[in-house]
């Protein structure tokens, strides 16, 4: 088969599943994953023939993609931040709002003034590692940790920050039963925060194939996480520190209160969507 009928055949077999620009989309995609041909070369070389190997790898692509399956599993890699990231089963696919969450955080870092140079950070719930990593490409003399329930997920958080060469002190830890032992002047977190009965609400796919334990609280309490974050704020927050964190766009209002008796500066902020996505905010000498 040629290039041409392939892509012809590729987005008839999964018009079901995406749309049409969606399906040109993620053709591109896996033709430069498993060809090697950049979007100009693929138009050039149309007439390619595949071999039969080669259609055997597309054939499984499409099977996978038909049953729901994120097309970032079935690559084993995405792009956050303009980098490339491994994913997998044991980890969640980065999604844009916490791209908006360490634009901000970054932003903020810069402006502080107070901060030294090789500053602490603390990441709650790091997953795939994309947050420290992004903060060391960033400020490569931060001094930065990250925590995770899941060692399967600190795993490929590790193999990332390996491909990234930059070095990040992971942690297993059960955030909610264990207590900080340090003094951080950045905490960042994304962590579990879907009520369970907003279950409905979440498609399937995402139920099927991303890790649970990383959506949806631990507990019929939603704000859990954040709760005991607030709590770490007074005195695992140093003076001049700064809090950011990604939130349930129907609890903001609810979370930013959490944090308004430890820190000076509370912000609650709305994603490029007009959701309420974030709170950031800052400690003071005086706290």
């Amino acid at each position: 088969m040629t290039l041409e009928k392939l892509k012809i055949y590729f987005i008839n077999e999964i018009s079901g599943q995406y749309s049409e620009t969606e399906s040109n989309l993620l053709f591109g995609i896996f033709v430069e994953k498993y060809l090697g041909l950049n979007t100009i070369e693929q138009r050039v070389e149309k007439q390619l023939k595949l071999s039969a190997p080669q259609m055997e790898i597309f054939e499984k692509a499409i099977m996978e993609l038909k049953s729901g399956k994120p097309y970032q599993q079935i690559l084993g890699e995405t792009v956050f931040f303009g980098l490339k990231f491994f994913v997998d089963e044991n980890v969640l696919i980065p999604r844009p709002e916490t791209e908006e969450l360490l634009e901000l955080a970054i932003e903020k870092i810069k402006k502080n003034a107070g901060l030294r140079a090789n500053f602490s950070v603390l990441d709650i719930g790091t997953g795939s590692g994309i947050i420290p990593i992004v903060l060391r490409k960033h400020f490569p003399e931060a001094q930065i940790s990250a925590l995770d329930f899941s060692e399967k997920a600190l795993k490929t958080a590790q193999k990332n920050a390996d491909f990234h060469q930059v070095e990040i002190n992971f942690k297993h830890q059960n955030y909610l039963e264990e207590n900080l032992t340090e003094v951080y002047d950045i905490i960042i977190s994304n962590p579990p925060y879907i009520a369970i009965e907003e279950e409905d609400e979440i498609a399937a796919s995402v139920k099927e194939f991303e890790p649970t334990m990383a959506l949806f609280s631990p507990t019929s309490n939603a704000l859990v996480f954040y709760e005991k974050i607030a709590k770490d704020c007074g005195k695992n927050l140093s003076a001049n520190g700064m809090v950011f964190l990604e939130i349930n766009q129907k609890l903001g209002k609810e979370t930013a209160e959490l944090f308004k008796n430890v820190l000076e500066e509370v912000h609650l902020l709305e994603d490029i969507s007009g959701n309420e996505r974030m709170v950031w905010g800052r400690k003071t000498v005086d706290s």
